[in-house]
């Protein structure tokens, strides 16, 4: 029997193709963050995230405002710019699983020296008596293509699938993105919107203790000059009405840097916004209702954003991985070519051909290596950052639901504390007229129910 011997040089070639072939091992994250329950106690199914604007927020002129900062907040405008661009990112990594076809128009002179293999093949061929005139080759030697080429990567191990995978979930991430930048334009425009009306009742809280503090002056400048009062009750009661009136323009100040906020985000330069006069008569939901935390995570378009750089990262690492793998290139071409210019035409010089090639990476592993070691650190980041948003979502949630409850108790207060003062101030005053009561008494009273007004 015989043996066919392989030629020593196999041995290490195969050696080598095999440690290219080497992948490193994949690496997982795992999400072992676990949701609470319900968020104390309120998991009611039916959220005020699923009432229209409309009805969330009733005063029209807020409704057209947030319309008006939608479609022209700087903000949004960038956040759909880089949507756009993720978009054109897909159809980047798209064009990587199909053929490349480009026009090819190339040339070329060379002079061979005499003592070549090709100056010397070239001076044999043109003493043959086998070939034409045309086909006597020039000295020196021109070299003219026209044609297609084409270079195509097939994706064997779906390598360029996973790139294309990752493009789309960025897609994706970048959409739920802009979703949150609106989420947050819609919030800060209400909340400046309802700042300016609390400011706008403040004006008319100022102006009714002016009026009360007028009178009192008046008061008690007619019960000097009949020798009832003294100077120093005079001037504490005009101290008072001066810090009162102050507060006028303190407020008016507070309107026109609301006023500018709100037209930057509507994208304007300042002017005037129209809204309701009264915080107090806007009509909001009757209950807020949170839902259970998992509906949360179907809601939230940052939580959903996280979610998608989350799977963008998980592709990125397994392209990364099969980076190490040999790539598959096939490259095919057509044309004419010939090495003279007016040969180029004829039938004789149509060329065609098929290349195919495997590369496997040796020398640049390190830098593979690299690559892959960032993308598992951007894919422990996005999964670190998918944990943050909703340990926060659910947080905020939390602390608003609270709010809501411990606000409304606060305000009914107030309010009852303002009516009280309001009827301390009267008594106050018809005291005084009538030397029961000492002007400080009047003056803290009328300063405590302006502080309770306008809290």
């Amino acid at each position: 029997m015989k043996y066919i011997k392989s030629p020593f040089y196999l041995y290490p070639c195969v050696l080598i193709l095999l440690a290219a072939c080497n992948v490193p091992r994949r690496t997982t994250v795992q999400n072992e963050q676990a949701l609470p329950a319900t968020f104390n106690g309120h998991a009611d199914t039916m959220t005020a995230a699923d009432l229209p604007i409309q009805r969330f927020f009733p005063d029209s002129n807020l409704v057209r405002l947030i319309d008006i900062a939608v479609h022209n907040n700087p903000d949004m405008n960038i956040a759909l710019q880089r949507v756009m661009a993720a978009k054109a990112n897909i159809r980047y990594a798209q064009a990587a699983l199909t053929p490349q076809l480009s026009i090819a128009a190339s040339g070329g002179v060379e002079r061979y020296g005499d003592y070549t293999m090709n100056g010397v093949g070239n001076f044999d061929t043109n003493l043959s008596g086998n070939i034409s005139k045309d086909q006597h080759i020039p000295r020196p030697t021109t070299d003219v293509f026209l044609g297609l080429r084409s270079s195509w990567e097939i994706d064997v191990w779906g390598k360029l699938k996973q790139r294309k995978k990752a493009a789309v979930a960025h897609y994706f991430a970048t959409e739920k993105g802009r979703q949150w930048v609106t989420t947050q334009l819609v919030a800060t425009v209400a909340g400046l919107y309802y700042e300016l009306l609390a400011q706008d009742d403040n004006m008319s809280i100022i102006g009714r203790n002016i009026q009360l503090q007028e009178k009192a002056y008046e008061m008690v400048q007619a019960q000097k000059e009949g020798g009832r009062a003294t100077e120093l009750a005079v001037q504490q009661f005009k101290g008072q009405l001066l810090h009162t009136k102050s507060f006028e323009f303190e407020i008016k100040q507070n309107i026109t840097r609301i006023e500018t906020q709100l037209n930057t985000l509507l994208g304007r330069f300042p002017q005037p916004v129209t809204r309701s006069r009264s915080i107090l008569a806007q009509q909001m939901p009757q209950q807020l209702q949170a839902g259970v935390p998992s509906g949360l995570l179907a809601r939230r378009s940052d939580i959903q954003q996280a979610e998608w750089e989350l799977n963008a990262s998980r592709a990125n690492v397994e392209a990364a991985r099969k980076a190490f793998l040999p790539s598959f290139t096939i490259t095919p071409y057509a044309g004419v070519n010939a090495f003279t210019v007016s040969l180029l035409f004829k039938p004789g010089s149509l060329v065609f051909g098929l290349l195919g090639g495997l590369t496997a990476p040796i020398i640049n592993r390190r830098q593979l290596k690299a690559d892959y070691g960032v993308a598992n650190a951007q894919q422990a980041g996005a999964l670190y950052t998918y944990q943050k948003n909703i340990l926060q979502a659910v947080s905020e949630v939390y602390t608003e639901l609270q709010a809501v409850d411990n606000y409304r108790h606060l305000f009914e207060l107030k309010e009852d504390e303002a009516r009280a003062l309001a009827n301390a101030v009267t008594n106050a005053n018809d005291l005084y007229a009538t030397g029961a009561a000492n002007y400080l008494e009047v003056v803290t009273a009328q300063k405590g129910l302006l502080d309770a007004e306008l809290e």
